[in-house]
């Protein structure tokens, strides 16, 4: 495949998660497609390497917590042979009234028209206060 085909797969992934829908956004994934997040485990639970399933999992559980989903808004886009690297930001509002407004570098790899393994770059500091940090009480 071509960088232009690519690129359209990876952006296509942004806008299927952008719509909840999860199943279209892991089919566009290979069976041992992997999806590896930054930071430090012990602060940020969800980072480290996900399998296809895994991050499905990941995908339904910021889903349930989220009032309408998360918004995800591809900035820009470039492609080289198989990788296609994204600058997205993203806005969803918790159900704990907490605000998720990320910017994201997102490098995306690419075989035989299926995405097999993404490595997400965030603000591990604003994942961890949004999602992960106690209440105020």
């Amino acid at each position: 495949m071509g960088t232009e085909q690519n690129k359209a797969i990876a952006q296509e992934l942004f806008a299927r998660l952008t719509a909840s829908d999860f199943a279209g956004a892991l089919g566009l994934m290979a069976d041992d497609a992997t999806w590896w997040i930054a930071g430090r485990k012990e602060r940020t639970p969800t980072s480290g390497l996900h399998s296809k399933e895994s991050i499905g999992r990941l995908f339904h559980g910021m889903a349930s917590a989220l009032i309408g989903g998360l918004k995800m808004t591809v900035m820009s886009c470039i492609a080289e042979a198989d990788r296609v690297a994204l600058e997205v930001v993203s806005r969803g509002d918790l159900k704990n009234g907490r605000q998720y407004r990320q910017e994201y570098h997102l490098l995306v790899q690419v075989r035989d028209g299926k995405i097999v393994s993404v490595r997400e770059y965030l603000d591990t500091g604003h994942v961890f206060d949004t999602w992960f940090a106690p209440q105020a009480g």
